[in-house]
């Protein structure tokens, strides 16, 4: 993963116009890779919102699930964000293991820029249902496995990003 960057922040943290300048910085044409589903009204209102604020010059593809799929190419990459494609993977029930070690595999083989959000998550309180304790640790697990082999990791907050590696 030598050409991985991993961006991390919490909500509205401005992780996901960061992690866009990092891949803009690169030749295009760009690959938007968007995780999200619109499961209700708000959630739809946000993907538009995401979607009216990116300039041309990007190809959005839509994989809540199959990420490791529309990872082909020489073009940047930019994947927003990992925490929903993990929301998906334990709402579909898929082996998360399998699914982040394939991630991976596909990553180490990437030779052109990638850039991965994610939601940190595990700043806050412990959660009080064992779905969302579960997704909590999930994405500490799925993170630090980025973490540890990306070339670079940044931390997003109030707009500034702190290189943490």
């Amino acid at each position: 993963m030598t050409n991985s960057i991993l961006v991390l922040g919490g909500a509205r943290s401005g992780k996901s116009r960061h992690a866009e300048a990092l891949v803009m910085a690169e030749p295009g044409p760009w690959r938007y890779v968007a995780t999200g589903r619109a499961w209700d009204a708000e959630m739809e209102a946000r993907i538009a919102l995401h979607r009216a604020q990116r300039c041309a010059g990007w190809e959005t593809i839509e994989a809540p699930v199959d990420l490791v799929s529309v990872l082909h190419g020489v073009q940047p990459v930019l994947v927003d964000c990992l925490t929903l494609w993990l929301t998906n993977l334990i709402l579909d029930e898929r082996h998360i293991e399998r699914e982040t070690e394939a991630l991976l595999d596909t990553l180490r083989n990437r030779s052109a820029l990638t850039v991965l959000v994610g939601n940190e998550v595990g700043l806050g309180i412990v959660p009080e249902n064992a779905l969302a304790r579960r997704f909590r640790d999930e994405a500490g697990v799925l993170h630090q496995k980025l973490a540890h082999e990306a070339r670079r990791v940044l931390f997003v907050a109030a707009g500034c990003a702190l290189e943490m590696k």
